[in-house]
């Protein structure tokens, strides 16, 4: 484990700042544009329950002795799990404590400095960098600030990956960008629109159409409800329950919203820094169902859920003595 407890390591920022620059996000204020309470209601597809996980699924990712090292820090140590297929995983925890990392190491993002990530019986590190593109199409992503790019409408923003990676006629692009445009409840002239012209939930449900329009069986979503007000919060978690029944999908929601948590996931997973932890200490404090986050065994577990600094106060105070 490093040693160097003092260095501060924000892996989420970095990480974060690095999507921006690959997909040429660009913010947009909100605040002259239409919330989507000012927009015309729009049922959604109506879809039925589709149970695809249970306990006996099989494995689809497989993290063993997973260990992530940047810049002398060690961000992830000794990561052992895997997980289903068809499993909705929440992956919770403070700022800086490695969620990021975790997801994008899940997804061949980043490379390991110790162990290995299997996906679907193969390891990322054995895979050529053809087999390693061919299996990230498998894999569809929701930023956290949607990534759209902001010089295309909102139909070539979903179409973009179609046209990428597939040789489709354009009567089956405009059809599959359409309806999944329906499928997460926008009308069909928003399709006409620019990024700039939808407030930030809109562009979300944007941004969960582009990462379906390839039909992936991983969906990985970023901090998904991150600066949406309650209401709007919830249609997210909504459209992600409707994806999870209308496609066989694996889904790992990196949230820092404990209603986002339990709502949507059957298995919630709670990382702490590794620089706060004892060498025999797991840095995975809670690996269970949602229902049992009030009750885990750690307090450090339940004063996050609960939204209580606790723990992380004792530590600053003992902190700014030293």
């Amino acid at each position: 484990m490093n040693s160097n407890n003092e260095a501060e390591f924000d892996d989420e920022e970095e990480l974060h700042h690095h999507d921006e620059m690959e997909h040429g996000e660009i913010e947009h204020d909100d605040k002259s544009n239409p919330t989507e309470h000012e927009q015309d209601e729009v049922a959604y597809a109506e879809v039925e329950p589709d149970d695809t996980f249970t306990h006996d699924s099989p494995v689809l990712i497989d993290v063993d002795d997973l260990s992530v090292v940047f810049q002398g820090q060690t961000i992830l140590q000794d990561i052992d799990l895997s997980i289903l297929r068809g499993q909705t995983i929440a992956v919770i925890g403070e700022s800086g404590c490695g969620k990021t990392v975790f997801m994008k190491t899940l997804v061949g993002l980043i490379a390991p400095t110790h162990g290995s990530v299997s996906f679907d019986g193969r390891r990322f590190d054995q895979m050529s960098m053809t087999e390693l593109t061919q299996t990230r199409k498998r894999f569809g992503f929701v930023f956290q600030n949607a990534a759209l790019f902001d010089s295309m409408s909102i139909f070539e923003n979903v179409a973009f990956p179609l046209r990428q990676n597939e040789v489709v006629p354009e009567t089956e692009v405009h059809e599959r960008v359409m309806q999944h445009l329906f499928e997460v409840g926008l009308p069909s002239e928003v399709a006409r629109k620019y990024p700039a012209e939808l407030s930030g939930g809109m562009r979300k449900r944007v941004g969960l159409a582009r990462a379906l329009i390839l039909r992936p069986e991983l969906v990985v979503y970023d901090e998904p409800t991150t600066g949406l007000d309650p209401i709007m919060s919830d249609v997210i978690n909504e459209l992600i329950l409707e994806t999870r029944r209308r496609y066989p999908v694996t889904s790992i929601v990196v949230t820092h919203d404990m209603h986002t948590a339990r709502k949507v996931a059957d298995r919630v997973l709670m990382f702490y820094p590794r620089r706060r932890l004892g060498v025999d200490e797991s840095q995975v404090l809670f690996d269970g169902s949602p229902s049992d986050l009030e009750h885990a065994d750690d307090r450090r577990v339940r004063q996050f859920v609960r939204g209580e600094a606790g723990e992380r106060l004792k530590e600053m105070s003992l902190h700014s003595e030293g």
